[in-house]
């Protein structure tokens, strides 16, 4: 990206947005004193009438380089609102349009400005997993760590509530005890997790908030899970997006995601997809379990929820590495870890706040 202050009149800045499911939108534009001086928009979308194009360009020019994707979207659809004619604008929209605009100007980023660390799987108290989701993206924020993909790996069942759930309502106190499971409350909102040791797969994914720049919350969900779309079809799973954040399949619900904005420009956005669950232990936890699992593709012959080692055959070992796989082909990636401070911070959160019956029962 150029800095605002050294770009010349004559500077031309590219950005680009590929339409989930749709169409790549690019445009140029070159800015002077604040203002857009010229653009292009361009790709391989539809648009009827042809001439509209000249529209989209025309609405551009002048509008103020700090102008926010709505208004930018605003300004598209008033001009080609105002035409005599109607305009059918076909794998692509104002909004598409507005954010390549805000990535030309240096106001959003894309998934190719960005270096991700990805670091493999290591085998905490899944405990330690719900306080790295709070120390890590703080560490991207202070600079001291890249964007990040993780997933977790644990040894111990665990029942991850979500920030906004009741402890009593979501948890059965007296099954918990009896199967030995303890329960936890995250930084995020969304639903239970049931964890026990080889059931799920759950990773954790920290980036700018940049990158989900004109994106309604709906549409950031998708937007960020798109990646592991691919993934699971290379290992024969044709999956789906259910809003607001359900990851599904022909055969029902695989998983769902959570996220949360911190201040300093970082979003965390983490997914849990069921692999092999007793379902008959979680339905003694969870008091809405057994509500819930006609959507996760239970088989009654063996109560267990297994819509990913049913669907593949693959031990989840081998989904997992997949995973790693398909996600270092697509981004720029370096192999990382933990580190020591990172870990330290996370025992002290788990001893202060997570692992505290204040927290966890702060919605009795």
């Amino acid at each position: 990206m150029v800095d605002m202050d050294e770009r010349s009149d004559s500077t031309v800045l590219n950005g680009q947005y590929k339409v989930r499911g749709g169409k790549l939108v690019s445009v140029d534009v070159t800015a002077a004193e604040g203002r857009i001086a010229s653009a292009h928009v361009f790709g391989d979308f539809f648009l009827e009438p042809d001439d509209a194009l000249e529209d989209l360009n025309a609405a551009l020019v002048g509008m103020d380089t700090e102008a926010t994707a709505a208004e930018i979207g605003a300004a598209l659809t008033a001009r080609i609102d105002s035409r005599p004619d109607p305009v059918q604008m076909i794998g692509f929209d104002v909004e598409a349009v507005a954010i390549a605009v805000r990535r030309a100007l240096g106001h959003a980023s894309s998934w190719e400005d960005l270096t991700f660390d990805v670091i493999d799987p290591v085998v905490l108290p899944p405990v330690m997993h719900v306080a790295l989701d709070e120390v890590l993206p703080l560490e991207v924020v202070a600079g001291r760590r890249n964007p990040h993909f993780r997933i977790w790996d644990w040894d111990s069942p665990l029942v991850v509530i979500g920030s906004y759930q009741s402890l009593r309502n979501e948890i059965d106190a007296e099954g918990a005890a009896r199967n030995g499971i303890g329960v936890v409350r995250r930084i995020t909102g969304g639903g239970a997790m049931f964890m026990e040791q080889g059931n799920c797969i759950t990773y954790s994914l920290v980036v700018p908030t940049s990158l989900v720049e004109g994106l309604s919350f709906e549409q950031a969900y998708a937007y960020l899970d798109d990646w592991v779309m691919g993934a699971l079809a290379e290992i024969g799973i044709n999956a789906r997006y259910v809003p607001l954040n359900d990851i599904a399949s022909e055969q029902g619900k695989i998983g769902g995601a959570a996220q949360r904005r911190f201040a300093g420009g970082v979003l965390l956005h983490h997914v849990t997809m069921a692999y092999d669950m007793d379902a008959d232990k979680m339905g003694e936890v969870l008091r809405i379990g057994r509500e819930k699992l006609s959507d996760k593709g239970t088989r009654s012959a063996n109560k267990r929820v297994d819509p990913m080692r049913s669907q593949t055959g693959l031990a989840r070992e081998q989904i997992i590495e997949g995973f790693l796989e398909f996600f270092r082909s697509r981004y720029d990636t370096v192999t990382s870890t933990y580190t020591e401070e990172e870990l330290a911070r996370a025992r002290e959160l788990v001893r202060t706040k997570f692992g505290t019956e204040a927290w966890t029962a702060r919605v009795p």
